[in-house]
């Protein structure tokens, strides 16, 4: 291993899982990350990694991202058993080399669920989720132009916790955090953001069957209370949501 240049690169012992296809079986093959500056981000470690991969004449590690502001939700891999890494409220993306030592090994793993199919390496199919706002994540709005923002009031309090509810990005990390790999926080959160708001009522009485029957279909598991979706939320979204969502279910199951 390369010595450390300066007191700002660290080096580091990567175990990554590598998986050519979907049907293919995996396993975890280990990188030596030299040289790697502390001020560098999660993705930019494995772009570093990824170019000498590629000048050695090998698969790089296949890997999502898109924005890398923690905005889009595209990225995520299980870092060391955590979901988006170490640090609370952070996206993989946004998660800096600083908070690492030298000299470590890092093990890095895709989203474990029954709903999230690894199509290769770290990069998973999490079109279950769309699935779940297609089945009734959407409101009736009537064509036209846009309609003024103060025609229908809204109380402060609630358009703030329908905006915190709205703040998903959709990454997946409760439902691979979570034991039963549940994704009842990302299910609760979509309803929960429609259903605090007028423009979500005309729905309402269908959204939330739909929606749960949707995940349920799909493989995901039950909430057990274990709260390791809201610990490894990267918006940091409360488990308020899913009480939020069983109650709008029974009002469903009731009124329909």
């Amino acid at each position: 291993m390369k010595q450390i240049s300066g007191e700002k690169c660290i080096n580091l012992k990567l175990k990554v899982w590598r998986q050519k296809t979907r049907d293919s079986k995996g396993r975890l093959e280990s990188f030596n990350a030299e040289n790697i500056s502390k001020d560098m981000s999660f993705l930019e470690m494995l772009d570093v990694v990824n170019e000498e991969i590629i000048l050695s004449g090998k698969d790089p590690i296949a890997f999502d991202h898109n924005c890398r502001e923690g905005i889009c939700g595209a990225c995520g891999a299980m870092v060391n058993g955590r979901a988006h890494g170490p640090e609370k409220g952070t996206t993989l993306c946004q998660l800096h080399m600083r908070h690492f030592s030298n000299g470590d090994t890092v093990v890095i793993e895709p989203w474990r669920a029954r709903a999230f199919k690894v199509v290769k390496d770290l990069v998973v199919d999490r079109s279950a989720l769309d699935k779940i706002i297609q089945a009734g994540g959407y409101i009736s709005v009537n064509t036209g132009g846009a309609p003024d923002g103060n025609v229908i009031p809204v109380p402060q309090e609630v358009a703030e916790k329908a905006m915190d509810a709205a703040e998903c990005i959709g990454c997946g990390a409760c439902a691979a955090a979570c034991p039963n790999a549940s994704a009842m926080l990302f299910t609760g959160s979509k309803i929960s953001q429609f259903a605090m708001l007028p423009q979500g009522h005309p729905e309402a009485k269908k959204r939330a069957l739909a929606m749960v029957g949707k995940m349920d279909k799909l493989g995901f598991g039950n909430c057990a209370n274990e709260k390791e979706c809201e610990a490894e939320c990267p918006k940091e979204i409360s488990i308020i949501n899913i009480a939020r969502m069983n109650r709008e279910f029974l009002k469903s199951g009731l009124f329909s």
